[in-house]
């Protein structure tokens, strides 16, 4: 089993002059739809919110980064930050685990935990990734 770690932090403003200077194209490069969509409804938060879930990309990618051949545009979508009932966010990385997989002779990605937080000028998460 190996264990790696990731953290990120970012500044929200950041986050927002990218969504409000390139739009859709900048939303639709890093976020999928779930993500957008969820975001979008968080009203006065939702910079908040897309930021944190651009640090738990970052951290994720840092976790992972010696698994993957390079960081492809491609990797950000592949990795989903979602909400389960309770409001906990979770991480779903079905695409992501193909992607290992095929780069990491050796090793599967067993799970990925991440713990985000933010506040009126900063997000930040941190991830936990188990190989096995």
């Amino acid at each position: 089993m190996k264990v790696t770690t990731g953290i990120d932090i970012i500044e929200v403003d950041r986050i927002r002059r990218s969504i409000e200077e390139l739009g859709d194209t900048f939303l639709n490069r890093i976020y999928t739809e779930k993500e957008i969509e969820y975001c979008s409804k968080s009203g006065v938060m939702k910079y908040q919110h897309f930021a944190a879930r651009f640090a738990a990309k970052e951290a994720i990618f840092k976790a992972i980064s010696d698994f993957i051949d390079g960081r492809e545009d491609a990797m950000w979508k592949d990795i989903e930050v979602i909400n389960i009932e309770s409001g906990k966010p979770v991480i779903n990385v079905d695409k992501l685990k193909n992607n290992i997989e095929k780069t990491a002779d050796n090793l599967k990605l067993e799970s990925i935990d991440v713990s985000i937080s933010h506040i009126k000028d900063y997000a930040m998460a941190s991830v936990v990734a188990v190989f096995s």
